[in-house]
């Protein structure tokens, strides 16, 4: 604790100059071999700090090798220990993308690590991914995606989806991972696969269009709203690359009214009126059909007034509903999970803290007048303590049993 405490107090000392910064991290790097990963943490934290300050290309890869090392020695601890590194080194990846990407096999999730560890594992990895190294990782995903728990096999059913959407390189693996996945039939990796898979096609439209023919093979067992409603949009997108299109329109429609998600209602009209405008020939008995039980016997407002403002713009101008209905749309952008530049550098300057692992600034929880006692942060957080007090006291944050006994940041 003697030393954590000498580290704290460096976080408020500024160097004079770049030379004085350099001697001061050469003297942390020993710090970094340490026992207690608290330690290690608050080197980190102070190597990420100084580094500002130092300009020789080389001293700075020096410094990143030389933090990779303690940070996964800290995943063969206890699972809860494991938990506090790997919320900080998901920080720590976003100030520095590719410290760990020669490392990803570290991170890979064991048979018995519980299921908090195995989530923040599977972040990790989506961070650290590129494309080269994404076919082992997407091997290991579909592993994961075979797991009885079903929170984790969505999980990690939507971080191939991520990967796959963040790098087009590794969007066709991706895809054949998801229909291998589909092609097993379980139902709890089915109905993610499903909706990830339509992610992926809005993400690159113009391709992959043959998968579509893959939902159309295990439509029977798609049974969750959202799948259903990502396969029926599907399905009116590329209406044109199903051969039996109509028949499974059709089947669609007769259980319209049973339905009971209005995603799935809306989602169903949508797809039998482009199935219309690319073939009005084959479609105008089924549109016809599906507008008319909308309109009339669905118990919904939405889905009547949708079936309504189709059937007169069909009626009006077909021209008009071509233009709504298929209008092309910009591709999805990839899921981006970074937190903001500036809540980032502040969560940068908290790493070790409780802070850090709700990845959230310490001002926000921490009773307004801890500066009093000398908290370790920077004149800007203790500002903003003071612009709070106030907030907080007519709110009743501070506990009366426990006023004059400020909470001060924790270290893990």
């Amino acid at each position: 604790w003697g030393q954590i405490a000498i580290l704290e107090a460096l976080i408020e000392y500024e160097p004079r100059d770049e030379k004085e910064a350099e001697n001061i991290c050469e003297r942390l790097l020993p710090r970094l071999q340490h026992a207690n990963g608290s330690v290690v943490l608050a080197t980190v934290r102070l190597l990420l700090k100084y580094e500002r300050y130092v300009k020789r290309a080389d001293l700075l890869a020096q410094f990143a090798k030389k933090m990779v090392p303690p940070l996964i020695t800290l995943l063969s601890s206890e699972p809860e220990i494991q938990f506090v590194a790997l919320r900080n080194i998901n920080i720590i990846l976003q100030k520095r993308p590719r410290l760990l990407s020669k490392e990803i096999r570290v991170f890979f999730c064991k048979y018995n690590d519980p299921i908090y560890v195995k989530y923040e594992k599977v972040d990790v990895l989506v961070r650290i991914c590129s494309e080269r190294n994404a076919e082992p990782l997407l091997s290991e995903l579909k592993e994961y995606a075979k797991e009885v728990d079903v929170e984790f096999v969505d999980c990690a059913v939507r971080a191939i989806g991520r990967l796959a959407t963040r790098y087009e390189a590794v969007a066709e693996r991706a895809i054949a991972v998801l229909e291998e996945l589909i092609q097993m039939k379980v139902d709890y990796s089915l109905q993610p696969c499903v909706v990830v898979l339509c992610e992926v096609l809005r993400r690159y439209p113009g391709r992959f269009e043959t998968t579509v023919t893959t939902l159309c093979e295990h439509a029977d067992y798609i049974n969750s709203p959202a799948a259903r409603s990502a396969y029926l949009w599907a399905l009116g997108q590329y209406s044109e690359h199903v051969a039996n299109v109509n028949n499974l329109l059709t089947t669609a429609v007769d259980s319209l009214l049973e339905e009971e998600d209005s995603g799935v209602q809306l989602a169903l009209v949508n797809a039998c009126v482009k199935y219309f405008l690319k073939q009005p020939q084959r479609g105008q008995a089924l549109v016809l059909r599906a507008l008319q039980t909308a309109s009339e016997k669905c118990a919904n407002p939405d889905v009547r007034d949708r079936a309504y403002i189709y059937w007169r713009l069909l009626s009006a101008d077909p021209n008009a509903a071509r233009a709504v209905a298929l209008v092309e749309k910009p591709p999805v952008r990839p899921e981006s999970s970074n937190l903001p530049d500036g809540l980032l550098e502040e969560l940068v300057s908290e790493l070790g803290c409780v802070s850090s692992v709700l990845q959230k600034p310490a001002r926000q929880f921490v009773y307004p007048h801890a500066e009093r006692v000398g908290v370790p942060r920077g004149t800007a957080a203790a500002s903003a303590y003071e612009e709070e007090s106030g907030a907080d006291a007519a709110s009743g944050a501070i506990d009366a049993a426990n006023e004059g006994e400020p909470e001060l940041l924790i270290s893990f």
